[in-house]
């Protein structure tokens, strides 16, 4: 419990950290919100009231203490363009990203875990040289060349899924392939690596010479132990599934937080962006600590201080 209430202490300064980074940088992009709202040809009476009005003309270092302020006590805001509340926004969007950063996750686990572990138990088999080739070409595969390409087999030329938005479960599939697949070619990598160096320790060898089933020496012993050093990768590629997700949902037009984040930066919208940014931060955060927590209930021997 005292690990927990220290990381979550750590919190702050690590959100905060980010946040004064975000707001320096966001300020430094070209071009004025009260353009991209009321036009360049509008009134300049019509904007000063405006810039007024959303406190665009107080000084920077003021602005700052403003967005600070608001923070602490929960209020992040209106969004510039839809005058609606930031967090309201925020939560209707939310649910769409977890969804998808979810069922990337299920389908990289499926993948890799059954491939890792077949490669592992068949080193240098055709199999495994087959496996570990498509583990590299996943790696390869950035999301933004992968992802139209999945719209322009499987939904234009065949229409088996939907091109873009979220219209269902089919609508999930290419998304979640394009999202998940670089993390399944990681995973499987490390499940393999992990899973050599233990199915080689002596425990096993006794296992087996115990007369132990190869299916239960392999889940129950060596599995559970090789998983310690893949939760570190999966906690981590969690994080980067959520970021990674900006790029999938613009290419898809998924309703998550990511698409949100980018039409945000596109009309200078800098309550919405800090907040977006805010969210995936402690998201960030948050399951780097559950990641800790899963060591020591995968390794008993692992202490939380």
């Amino acid at each position: 419990m005292a690990f927990i209430i220290k990381r979550l202490t750590l919190l702050f300064p690590v959100v905060f950290g980010v946040l004064t980074l975000v707001f320096l940088l966001i300020h430094l992009i070209p071009g004025d919100p009260v353009d991209l709202m009321l036009g360049e040809n509008a009134q300049i009476s019509d904007k000063e009231t405006l810039r007024k009005e959303l406190r665009l003309d107080e000084p920077l270092g003021k602005q700052y203490l403003l967005f600070a302020g608001g923070v602490i006590t929960g209020n992040f805001g209106n969004s510039l363009h839809s005058r609606k509340p930031v967090i309201e926004l925020i939560l209707n969007r939310y649910p769409a990203t977890i969804k998808l950063t979810i069922a990337a996750m299920i389908m990289a686990l499926l993948i890799s875990l059954p491939a890792g572990i077949y490669s592992a138990l068949r080193q240098y088999s055709f199999m495994d040289n087959c496996s570990m080739f498509f583990a590299l070409l996943g790696v390869s595969m950035p999301n933004f060349w992968l992802g139209p390409m999945l719209m322009i087999v499987f939904s234009v030329n065949m229409g088996w899924f939907p091109i873009s938005g979220d219209e269902g479960i089919y609508s999930i599939v290419l998304p979640a392939i394009t999202l998940g697949t670089g993390m399944a070619a990681i995973l499987s990598r490390m499940v393999r690596a992990s899973m050599l160096e233990v199915i080689s320790q002596e425990y096993i060898i006794t296992a087996r010479a115990k007369g132990l089933s190869e299916v239960r020496i392999i889940l129950k012993h060596a599995l559970k132990n090789a998983l310690v050093p893949v939760i570190t990768i999966v906690g981590l590629q969690f994080g980067a599934l959520l970021a990674g997700a900006i790029i999938t949902e613009t290419i898809f037009s998924w309703p998550g937080i990511g698409r949100l984040l980018i039409q945000a930066i596109n009309t200078r919208d800098y309550p919405l962006i800090q907040g977006c940014v805010l969210l995936i931060s402690i998201s960030y955060v948050l399951i780097n600590l559950i990641t800790d927590i899963a060591y020591s209930y995968i390794d008993p021997r692992i202490k939380l201080k």
